[in-house]
């Protein structure tokens, strides 16, 4: 069963829920919960990793593409799996089970694991400039929702411990709404599109290519997408304080960031084959709106400075506690700036921003 709040704001039982409850606080056997300062600040290592060094990624779209580029020659370690894990939950119960070493997310998982006392650090950091979510909505609603401004009294999907959570609020606070001015109703983002579908809510956030598969299915029945100016600025790598404080891991995380990069590039660059790969292979969806998918995308960015990152990790980090979901939280403490500049020092410099 779903539970809202009647302010329309979801409780904080509900946030521990979404960020895997017991079976997240009881994940297994060792602890990551040491405190985010306990990670060394020495500096990087310089060599390769020492022999037999391996690291669980749950990078998929990484994974793919260094094989396709044949970046993954280059690794000089052993990627021992790659947990297929999107959902900042998820990660985070893998950083506690033991079971990922590394991952991808938005800036927001960072966030709710420092609520709960997993201690993890960001260690890369790639930003956007343009929206990646739209506000779909559920069959029926034809041109009922036309804008933001018109999700006063509707139900909305809530992921408070993702991206698309924030998302949510930042639209809601640009359109001049409150949270209780609409029905946040919290679901992990796998489960916005049945929520759609089944009219459980009137709007969801999703990205693509879910986006196009649902307008595909439901766009006939009503279903329309929603665009708003609201960024999330961030795709971030990240570690468990664990992992950062074993100087093997650490140097294989250090080799594992430029060829990361190195490889969002040759995607961006070799759109045809990343489109067939990826879109039509991975996620089948047609090689036509894999390459709308694409068009419709900016051209990667790494920052050499991490300055404005963290202003934005504190903005985000704020606007939750704001809404009474995770308690305060110094972003800064997120990021172990070790790292920083390694991405961006590894690609041309048309992808390369200050911060």
């Amino acid at each position: 069963m779903t539970h809202r709040s009647t302010a329309g704001t979801v409780p904080r039982r509900s946030f521990l829920a979404l960020a895997g409850g017991a079976a997240l606080l009881a994940a297994c056997s060792r602890s990551t919960s040491a405190s985010i300062d306990t990670v060394p600040t020495r500096a990087l290592p310089s060599g390769a990793p020492p022999p037999g060094t391996k690291l669980a990624i749950s990078i998929h779209t990484a994974q793919l593409q260094l094989a396709e580029s044949g970046l993954d020659k280059q690794l000089p370690f052993t990627v021992s799996s790659w947990p297929n894990l999107s959902a900042g939950p998820d990660v985070i119960q893998g950083f506690r089970a033991h079971s990922i070493d590394l991952a991808s997310n938005a800036g927001v998982p960072p966030i709710q694991a420092e609520a709960i006392k997993v201690g993890a650090r960001i260690v890369a950091v790639q930003s956007r400039d343009h929206p990646i979510y739209t506000f779909a909505t559920a069959p029926g609603s034809g041109d009922a929702i036309a804008s933001a401004a018109d999700f006063r009294g509707k139900k909305i999907a809530f992921s408070q411990g993702q991206a698309q959570g924030v998302v949510v609020l930042r639209a809601l606070k640009e359109a001049g709404l409150k949270n209780s001015d609409v029905s946040l109703v919290p679901l992990p983002s796998t489960q916005f599109l049945t929520a759609l579908q089944s009219k459980q809510v009137d709007v969801a956030p999703l990205g693509e290519p879910s986006l196009t598969k649902y307008l595909g299915q439901y766009g006939k029945d009503g279903a329309r997408g929603v665009k708003t100016d609201v960024i999330d600025l961030l795709t971030i790598l990240w570690a468990p304080t664990e992992v950062l404080n074993d100087d093997a891991k650490v140097a294989a995380i250090r080799s594992f960031v430029p060829l990361w990069a190195q490889g969002v590039v040759w995607a961006w660059e070799h759109t045809d084959q990343w489109i067939q790969r990826y879109y039509v292979k991975d996620q089948g969806v047609t090689a036509a709106d894999g390459q709308r998918i694409v068009a419709s995308q900016s051209q990667p960015r790494f920052p050499r400075s991490w300055d404005r990152a963290i202003a934005w990790e504190q903005e985000t980090a704020d606007l939750m506690a704001a809404g009474g979901f995770v308690p305060k939280v110094e972003a800064a403490k997120l990021f172990d700036r070790r790292f920083e500049g390694l991405a961006s020092q590894a690609v041309p410099a048309e992808y390369q921003v200050a911060s």
